[in-house]
């Protein structure tokens, strides 16, 4: 209540509930009958499954051979629910990367971009289940290898018409649609050599765009080369993408782990540095110090460890190996002294033998020099 005698009436505003956006059952990208199959020009006597062309036909020859692509896919218009999403399939459709997929809702794969954070059920194949191979085709063409993590395509043939950076904006405009591109100098463009270089932060978006985008213009026309990346040869990248790998392998043990194993660990490795944990697992901490006293505290828990060591190999010792018996001509020391153990029975009991055993002294070497051959007589 103020001061006039006024009262003031709170009025809650209720939150914004965020629509979710449903997909809708896919779209038929073309009528059977729209797109018209050409077939490839004869320039040998023996066609090339590997590299899809003739066997004998020159390389610039196949490049100039290539004709622009009369369909296109558009992510916004084309994504929709088909039978793959209530089958499990995980792959995605190869025609529909392509814009050219007749079947729409009926397809048997997916019709979205490809989910990084689903796993696919088979690491040799990719997104759209073609199987891989050990190594890369000589033109990095095809579906690529199982050998190696590669996220970055080659586009070949750009009509450059401005700067680089304006012919970068280009690129990274028709690019982004398939796939999150990563942040910095992922879009490189050689400027006045009509090439360029896109990274995506993940392998199946990759993909996706290498199919979506072969055979496609920018801007101006043009009909690009898209392929495979080779390896970046500087250190500073390798060792990037080094780090990335060993912090996404680290992640994924991370969560495959169980929480109370990380936490008894943790305690062990507490109690060998001497160090006291709270209830949460958290080190406890008496303020502040100094660099002396951090090396100080570094050197006392040397010691500890190389205590702990010696003390180890004092204690652990390995036990005196027993010397096996000797062997005494054919029958062992062992097997001597059973037979004068129950020799010694069957005396107690009054047994006499039926034939006296003669135990004889055994003779140097393999104590074979006693007997004889069936062939003396």
């Amino acid at each position: 209540m103020s001061s006039n005698g006024t009262e003031t009436a709170v009025v809650a505003i209720p939150p914004k509930k965020t629509k979710i956006k449903k997909l809708r059952p896919a779209r038929k990208q073309v009528k059977p009958g729209d797109v018209e199959k050409k077939e490839t020009p004869q320039t040998g006597k023996e066609y090339n499954i590997w590299y899809n062309k003739w066997a004998g036909g020159d390389r610039e020859d196949s490049y100039s051979n290539k004709t622009k692509s009369q369909t296109r896919c558009n992510i916004k218009l084309d994504s929709g629910l088909t039978r793959a999403n209530t089958t499990g399939m995980k792959y995605c459709c190869l025609f529909f990367s392509r814009g050219c997929c007749p079947y729409g809702w009926e397809c048997e794969y997916l019709h979205t971009l490809p989910d990084p954070s689903t796993a696919l059920p088979d690491s040799s194949k990719d997104c759209f289940a073609r199987d891989k191979f050990a190594d890369y085709r000589d033109d990095m063409g095809g579906v690529g290898s199982f050998n190696r993590q590669n996220r970055t395509l080659y586009v070949g043939r750009i009509k450059e018409t401005g700067t680089g950076l304006e012919t970068e904006e280009v690129v990274r405009r028709h690019f982004k649609e398939f796939g999150e591109i990563e942040h910095g100098w992922a879009v490189k463009v050689l400027q006045y050599r009509s090439v360029a270089f896109v990274t995506y932060k993940s392998e199946f978006h990759a993909q996706f765009a290498k199919e979506a985008m072969a055979c496609q213009s920018l801007d101006n026309d043009e009909i690009l080369n898209v392929r495979w990346a080779t390896e970046d040869p500087n250190p500073v990248s390798k060792v990037n993408e080094k780090r990335r790998l060993e912090d996404m392998g680290q992640a994924v043990i991370r969560e495959k782990m169980d929480p109370r194993v990380v936490d008894a660990m943790r305690t062990i490795r507490a109690l060998e540095d001497g160090d006291v944990l709270d209830e949460d697992g958290n080190l406890l901490g008496n303020g502040p110090m100094d660099a002396d006293e951090e090396d100080d505290e570094g050197s006392d828990r040397g010691a500890k460890r190389r205590k702990l060591d010696v003390d180890d190999r004092v204690s652990i010792s390995p036990p005196p190996q027993q010397e096996p018996p000797k062997l005494t001509g054919l029958l062992s020391a062992d097997t001597m002294d059973s037979l004068k153990y129950f020799s010694e029975i069957r005396k107690r009991n009054g047994i006499q033998p039926s034939t006296a055993v003669r135990i004889t002294k055994p003779s140097a070497g393999l104590g074979l020099g006693d007997y004889g051959s069936d062939d003396e007589d």
